[in-house]
């Protein structure tokens, strides 16, 4: 008898764990993929999208096209976790396996600021990007905020790369010289958790653009129909056209399960992802792994990448009776979208002590160039499993 994988979620780190584990596994173990959406979202592209670059077409693929041949993918809702048991049940069936590897990612919760779904468009889902270009492309003059509802999100590079591709589109359309441009940004810094160099350099990329930035503003609520934003310090802001990235919340299954911490994330072994729980793993933007510098790592599709890997590996050596071979190291790169065709690129380790050593090479066309290879890699068929992809 075979071993069985139950793998929840099919984004960027559920993906390479279903394929990652059907690679490696024997032919008798069993690797199940469930996601309740048939349709895989390549997200980094969004962005894009936003800014006429892709058309939706261009960014979606269906799941069972991405997926090695031997993974079994349920479409289903995940009604409820059993780590105890190791038990799933997905919409009114129990699926039992040898080993849980969650990775459903984080919840986007717009509707937790008043007036903020009404105001704006979300950046980081397809119908906001969308209608964030609908916007765009009609736009004539006035004030175009784009903003970070909150201090914790996923990808922390891409409200400051939308703001400049946001600037670039206006600029090719010729509304530019009647357009201000602001950033408000809940956190302190951009991209703080990669140190003071790189949270500099992003900042003077926005001033070379000509686009105002205010950080440490928290959103307290929007008005729409007055399009102002009030802030948790009593300040206030106008805009004509609003582009945000919504707070972002743990699934109500984390807390449920039993699995979740005091803030509400999955805790896991840094190392290995598990969790407190035999044969339990908690992968990507759902886990809390905190830095020795007081914050935690990042939630980036890069790093739910090679967790994937991580566990994957050492699942498949537990089966086959081996010692665990993988250790996530903690090592990350992003890259930078500027517009005009470029591309800046930091990548380094966020484990290093006493605090993450990050770089960022400048500005070129390569790393643009560099990313859209990337996209074309992960819209074909069996996603790279590199572990120094990003």
């Amino acid at each position: 008898m075979g071993h069985t994988a139950v793998v929840l979620g099919a984004g960027v780190g559920g993906l390479v764990a279903a394929n990652e584990l059907r690679a490696h596994a024997t032919k008798a173990d069993r690797v199940i993929l469930v996601d309740r959406n048939p349709i895989c979202l390549f997200a980094p592209s969004l962005l894009w999208l936003a800014v006429g670059s892709r058309n939706m077409q261009d960014i979606r693929r269906p799941i069972r096209e991405l997926l090695r041949p031997g993974v079994e993918f349920v479409q289903a809702n995940v009604q409820a976790i059993d780590p105890a048991q190791r038990k799933v049940r997905v919409d009114g069936a129990e699926l039992s396996a040898d080993a849980i590897v969650i990775a459903l990612g984080a919840e986007l919760a717009a509707d937790s600021v008043p007036g903020l779904v009404q105001a704006g468009h979300n950046l980081y889902t397809e119908e906001g990007a969308q209608s964030l270009h609908d916007a765009l492309a009609k736009f004539k003059s006035g004030t175009v905020v784009v903003m970070t509802a909150s201090p914790l999100y996923k990808c922390p590079a891409a409200p400051y790369e939308a703001a400049m591709l946001v600037e670039n589109f206006l600029r090719k359309r010729g509304v530019r010289n009647t357009t201000s441009i602001e950033m408000y940004a809940a956190e302190p810094g951009p991209m703080g958790v990669a140190g003071p160099a790189v949270s500099d350099a992003l900042k003077a990329m926005l001033r070379s653009k000509g686009i105002a930035y205010s950080p440490s503003h928290q959103v307290a609520a929007v008005d729409p129909a007055a399009r102002v934003i009030s802030f948790a310090d009593g300040s206030s802001a106008a805009y004509d056209l609003l582009a945000y990235v919504p707070p972002h919340r743990a699934p109500r299954l984390a807390a449920e399960s039993g699995l979740a911490g005091d803030t509400g994330w999955i805790p896991v072994n840094r190392s290995t992802l598990e969790t407190t729980f035999d044969g339990v793993y908690a992968i990507g933007d759902i886990v809390t792994i905190p830095l020795s510098m007081g914050k935690p790592l990042p939630k980036a599709g890069v790093f739910a990448h090679a967790e994937a890997q991580v566990v994957a590996r050492n699942i498949a050596d537990s089966w086959k009776l081996r010692p665990p071979s993988a250790v996530f190291d903690g090592h990350g790169a992003c890259f930078v979208e500027i517009g005009d065709h470029k591309a800046a690129m930091g990548a380094g380790n966020f484990f290093a002590e006493p605090a993450p050593q990050i770089a960022l090479k400048p500005p070129s066309l390569w790393w643009h160039l560099a990313k859209v290879i990337f996209e074309m890699r992960w819209l074909k068929r069996f996603p790279p499993v590199s572990h120094r992809s990003v």
